[in-house]
């Protein structure tokens, strides 16, 4: 590539623009009434996906096709993660190399699109020089349902026979062996030796460490 990508922050999922707030769009803001309105997906670079986002972004503006092309979207999806005593969401690309985009297909939103810096191509065309084709209206949701639409999922590290170190609250500084774990309220259940007898204790998963 001849040029950097200017570096942009992480994706989240987009606030709905102008164009997409106006008559068309369904409730769900997803899905458009609009028969020609479609979401594509086009090729990148893999690790380039938000600097394409931004250019793209920046390139409709310019070119003033709002009109045409409404909304780019890097697919993530949100994990909870626990790390050093803290419970944090993370983003992670669902799909390296690949952006979504939602517009109405002509010949020149074609154009702007595939030769904005970055692109490669779109995905689904049948043949070298034919328009791309779109993706279903079921498949978007899915996608844009791991944009943290839904609850994130919880990315567990601990396992059945785990050994673990508490880090905080009473039973700071004790060890003992993962006995049992609830996901749902993440907690797990461990069996600590407290005056040589094993004992289990129901912990936060914030307050444990593998050892």
């Amino acid at each position: 590539m001849s040029q950097e990508l200017e570096q942009v922050p992480s994706p989240a999922v987009e606030d709905v623009t102008a164009a997409s707030a106006q008559a068309g769009v369904m409730d769900d803001g997803f899905t458009s009434t609009d028969p020609d309105r479609k979401w594509f997906v086009i090729h990148t670079y893999s690790g380039y996906e938000n600097k394409v986002k931004a250019n793209l972004e920046r390139r409709i503006k310019s070119m003033a096709m709002q009109d045409f092309v409404y909304r780019v979207l890097v697919p993530t999806d949100k994990e909870v993660e626990f790390k050093d005593g803290k419970r944090r969401e993370v983003e992670k690309k669902v799909y390296p190399g690949y952006v979504l985009v939602e517009m109405k297909m002509t010949d020149q939103s074609w154009f702007v699109v595939r030769n904005t810096q970055g692109v490669t191509g779109f995905v689904g065309s049948p043949g070298a020089g034919e328009k791309p084709l779109p993706l279903a209206d079921k498949e978007v949701k899915t996608i844009l349902k791991q944009m943290g639409i839904e609850t994130p999922k919880l990315k567990i590290d601990f396992k059945k026979g785990d050994r673990v170190k508490v880090t905080s609250g009473p039973f700071f500084d004790f060890t003992g062996t993962v006995d049992d774990i609830d996901p749902q309220k993440e907690r797990l259940r461990a069996l600590i030796s407290i005056f040589g007898r094993e004992t289990p204790v129901e912990l936060e998963f914030y307050q444990v460490e593998k050892v």
